[in-house]
């Protein structure tokens, strides 16, 4: 792993599917208020669905959790999701872009589609972080954001509900750190500080 204290992390990218929302819910209601960086998730939901999503995270955690707006300029202490339907891509001018492009790995929003964008936008600045769910997304973008020379974290497959993304992203690339929920959100303020 790099030197952290050459770079600056400059936000947070979140990757999760089956079993989200409980892992949502204990790693973004383990950050302080104050967390010092946007954090920005997709999770894999049904593309008819409303902003509950964002309603039932904002009501249990410190941050601030909206549905992300197009061409919206991203603000620390703040988590930006994905809405239905729609692809997250941040720009490199660091501003997000919402597309309705095809899927990718059977699904809009796609995981890699944000990982991808991020580390092209934010290089060495992104802290990427893939948790429960089945399938393989994700994992080619959280190579990415290694690639670029940022920091990636995979849940413990061993304590995902579902461990196929975290197993698939170890399969494909050795990751910084492999951590059980519960020792994420101290991980990343100690990230980030």
């Amino acid at each position: 792993m790099q030197n952290n204290s050459t770079r600056q992390c400059k936000t947070v990218v979140i990757g999760v599917s089956t079993g989200g929302v409980q892992a949502l819910k204990l790693v973004l209601g383990g950050l302080p208020s104050d967390f010092p960086v946007p954090i920005l998730v997709v999770a894999h939901i049904m593309p008819t669905a409303d902003n509950g999503l964002a309603i039932l995270l904002d009501a249990h955690c410190s941050l601030r959790v909206k549905e992300a707006d197009d061409q919206e300029t991203i603000n620390a202490a703040t988590v930006y999701l994905a809405p239905a339907n729609y692809h997250l891509l941040v720009e490199r001018d660091g501003r997000l872009a919402l597309s309705i492009d095809p899927l990718v790995n059977f699904a809009r929003p796609s995981v890699d589609v944000l990982f991808e964008s991020a580390a092209e936008a934010f290089g060495a600045s992104v802290i990427g972080i893939i948790l429960t769910g089945a399938g393989c997304d994700g994992s080619n973008g959280l190579a990415r954001i290694q690639q670029r020379g940022g920091i990636t974290i995979v849940q413990d497959p061993a304590d995902a509900e579902m461990d196929a993304m975290p197993g698939s992203a170890l399969h494909l690339l050795k990751p910084d750190f492999v951590k059980p929920l519960k020792e994420i959100p101290g991980l990343l303020v100690t990230l980030v500080e």
